[in-house]
C-alpha cells in the first residue's frame, strides 16, 4: 500500500509541538544534505511500485531513501542503522 503524504504535501502544523525544524541544528552536514535533495523525484520513482488497494501503508520513500543513504555513507549493516 501507498505510504502516507509527505509532511510538506499535508502542510498541517500542531498547535502546541515544535516542528523539527526548529530543533534540529541547520549547520550539521546532514540536515544541509536533505535541504539538497530532490525527494519528490524519489516519491515519483518509486511511488509507482506501490498499491493504493491492498495491504497496510508502507512506510515513507523519504525514510527509506535516507535509511539506505546512512547505511551507504557511514558504511554500517541494517541492523546499525535503525
Amino acid at each position: 500500500m501507498k505510504p502516507e503524504e509527505s509532511s510538506k504535501q499535508k502542510n498541517q502544523g500542531e498547535l502546541f509541538r515544535n516542528r523539527l525544524d526548529q530543533i534540529l541544528d541547520h549547520r550539521h552536514p546532514l540536515y544541509q544534505i536533505a535541504k539538497k535533495i530532490d525527494w519528490e523525484k524519489f516519491e515519483k520513482e518509486f511511488g509507482k511500485y506501490y498499491t493504493e488497494k491492498t495491504g497496510r501503508p508502507g512506510l515513507r520513500i523519504r525514510l527509506l531513501v535516507g535509511l539506505h543513504y546512512l547505511k551507504h555513507a557511514y558504511n554500517v549493516s541494517d541492523e546499525k542503522v535503525i
